[in-house]
Formats: structure tokens, sequence, C-alpha cells
């Protein structure tokens, strides 16, 4: 299934220029050093914005945690990157209790062979 509502997610320029893309937070360095090794930005974020959200569009939610504040879904999958290699990521969104569109959480590499 593909995430509800996917097309109207949010994906915030502090969450990948602040996060996603830092090297200095402390959980997004080491993210950070993966998708820029790709060609990915801070200058050019919305390119990783607009990946991200091909990567949602493209691929499958493979799993769904409920909690009291709302619904975490996970999609695995393809990413293309600028350097034009496809890679294997797992991204991570959000749909708060009593909302209906997702938010971008996170997303990091899988532990498959990039190509």
């Amino acid at each position: 299934m593909k995430l509800p509502k996917h097309e109207k997610a949010i994906i915030s320029q502090s969450k990948v220029v602040g996060y996603l893309l830092s090297d200095s937070h402390r959980d997004g360095r080491s993210k950070a050093a993966f998708f820029r090794k790709y060609g990915f930005s801070t200058d050019s974020w919305k390119e990783l914005a607009e990946a991200l959200r091909h990567h949602l569009a493209n691929n499958e939610v493979t799993k769904i945690e409920d909690s009291p504040f709302g619904t975490r879904y996970v999609v695995e999958g393809e990413l293309t990157a600028p350097n034009g290699r496809v890679l294997s990521i797992r991204s991570v969104w959000f749909v708060a209790t009593s909302e209906s569109i997702p938010w971008f959480v996170t997303a990091y590499p899988l532990k498959r062979k990039q190509r």
C-alpha cells in the first residue's frame, strides 16, 4: 500500500537542512555523510526533498505503528541521487492523531548494496 495522502506530504526545510544534511547534528551527521556522498547538499536541499517525494510515491509502506500520538509509517525502496546512483533507503513518516497529512521524520540507508 502507498502512504495515504503521500502527494500532500510535508518535508520541512529545517528537517532536511538542520538534520538530514547537517554535519553537526548529533543524530543526523552520519546520514548527512551518506546523502552528501551521492551529491545532495544543503544549498540544493529541495533536490533531496523532491527525491524523497518520488521515493514516497514509488514505494510501498513496509511497516505501520500506531501510538496515542498518531501513526508512524515506514517506506523502503529506491531513491535516485543527483549523481545518478540509485540508493536503497528507509524513510519514516508520521501522521498525528486527528490529522491526515504525513510529515517526514527521517531517512537512512538500508544495508543493501547501492547501485
